[in-house]
């Protein structure tokens, strides 16, 4: 076995248990199935990256079946074998190996940031279709009103998808801001070897303020559709909208500065 194959095997076995630790550690958990995670998606979207699409889609295909294998339980709801089945390819296999776009767009832009956050958000935007998919079909009648199945889908889906979205690009935004991930070995991205240490901080924590504030503003505004009997769009009237905009306000203001700060302390050093 090649040299180059091995070292791949390696990496993707680490990030496959790394994206299956993370997905335990979940931020919000739906009533009906999904959930917020610790950016599970990253680590394996690091792999499609690295090692392009062909086998960034095997390791997202063994990824969703031990997400598979973790959420067995959810086909004992299955109506029908035909549903059990599109169950396993739209939640589970199809929804998880749409990491592999997260190489897509790695020689189509030379600055790895956006290189790679593009690619986690075609990957999340893929995954979130499969959900779609899947509770307009399999899930209908189930967990998802008959009446309005599509609507009801997109919305759902979209109530844990947003926020996962916006969580999964900023890491993977953040990750490649410090880390060359285009290389054989990973070593410092070019960008952060002109930085000094207190405009690299600064820098993290401007992202860290963003992160936390338009996180905070998703699940509070998709919790607050969750009701006793179930998922109401309507709720959403009744969200936190003065805490929201406080934090909102505060979270900018504290990264814009840092952003600021980060860049004058880089000019001082030139």
């Amino acid at each position: 076995m090649k040299k180059s194959n091995v070292v791949w095997m390696c990496e993707s076995a680490v990030m496959i248990a790394l994206s299956t630790v993370l997905s335990f550690v979940k931020v919000v958990d739906m009533p009906f199935g999904g959930s917020v995670t610790a950016a599970s998606m990253v680590p394996v979207i690091l792999i499609a990256y690295r090692y392009g699409l062909g086998r960034g889609f095997f390791v997202g295909l063994i990824y969703g079946l031990i997400q598979l294998l973790v959420g067995v339980n959810t086909l004992s709801s299955a109506t029908s074998a035909a549903a059990a089945v599109a169950i396993v390819f739209l939640d589970y296999l199809l929804a998880f190996a749409a990491v592999c776009f997260g190489g897509l767009f790695k020689k189509k832009f030379e600055n790895q940031r956006i290189a790679l956050s593009f690619g986690a958000l075609i990957a999340c935007v893929v995954r979130y279709a499969c959900h779609v998919i899947a509770g307009c079909t399999a899930w209908v009648g189930i967990s998802i009103p008959t009446s309005q199945g599509f609507a009801y889908s997109l919305i759902y889906n979209a109530s844990y998808m947003v926020p996962e979205t916006i969580v999964t690009v900023a890491v993977a935004w953040y990750l490649a801001s410090v880390i060359n991930f285009g290389s054989e070995r990973l070593g410092p991205a070019p960008a952060l070897e002109k930085q000094t240490g207190v405009s690299g901080v600064m820098k993290a924590f401007a992202m860290l303020f963003a992160v936390a504030f338009a996180l905070f503003d998703a699940v509070s505004l998709f919790m607050s559709v969750q009701t006793k009997d179930g998922f109401d769009i309507t709720a959403i009237s009744k969200a936190p909208f003065t805490a929201i905009i406080i934090v909102t306000v505060i979270g900018l203001v504290l990264s814009v500065a840092c952003y600021f700060i980060s860049r004058a302390t880089s000019k001082k050093v030139q």
